[in-house]
């Protein structure tokens, strides 16, 4: 094995747990996660050096998951799905809500689309900055301020808030 090689299996099995749950959250499917991370590792693998090179490594890897997930999204090639309700999502061992609710905001989250989805959960989950959204998802910081705004207020509606 090069060097290169030893860097990336320590690199990815440091922060595999991590890359399945950012991909869970984004697909709503622990099979399509699985897939999506899959894609992902295969993708950075063939650019290790570049991700190496990158300011942020981390960051790189995200938006590399993040446009993995965009891209399987508009395939859109689907299995038939099995079960009727989503994989459990990984919880917090402290301040987590009950699972009705969190049922009801995942169901929500669910039925945005796939970039605003996305959108909301590297800012809100992964609590990463505007910049490096709009660098994950190849677009504007504006673009990503007005699709935070609206998928906000398209959770409230959809959760029985008041329009704001």
């Amino acid at each position: 094995m090069v060097a290169d090689d030893v860097e990336f299996t320590a690199y990815v099995g440091t922060h595999l747990p991590r890359l399945r749950r950012l991909a869970l959250l984004l697909c709503g499917d622990g099979h399509r996660a699985d897939d999506v991370v899959q894609q992902a590792i295969t993708r950075l693998y063939a650019h290790w050096r570049k991700a190496n090179a990158a300011d942020d490594r981390d960051a790189y890897v995200r938006a590399v998951l993040v446009r993995a997930f965009l891209n399987e999204h508009r395939r859109r090639w689907r299995l038939v799905r099995l079960v009727g309700y989503p994989a459990e999502l990984p919880h917090r061992p402290s301040g987590r809500p009950d699972p009705e609710t969190r049922e009801v905001v995942w169901a929500a989250l669910r039925r945005l689309p796939p970039r605003t989805r996305a959108v909301l959960v590297l800012r809100f989950v992964a609590d990463r900055p505007v910049a490096e959204v709009a660098s994950a998802l190849r677009c504007s910081e504006s673009n990503v301020k007005t699709l935070t705004a609206r998928g906000l207020a398209a959770m409230r509606l959809m959760l029985g808030g008041a329009e704001s």
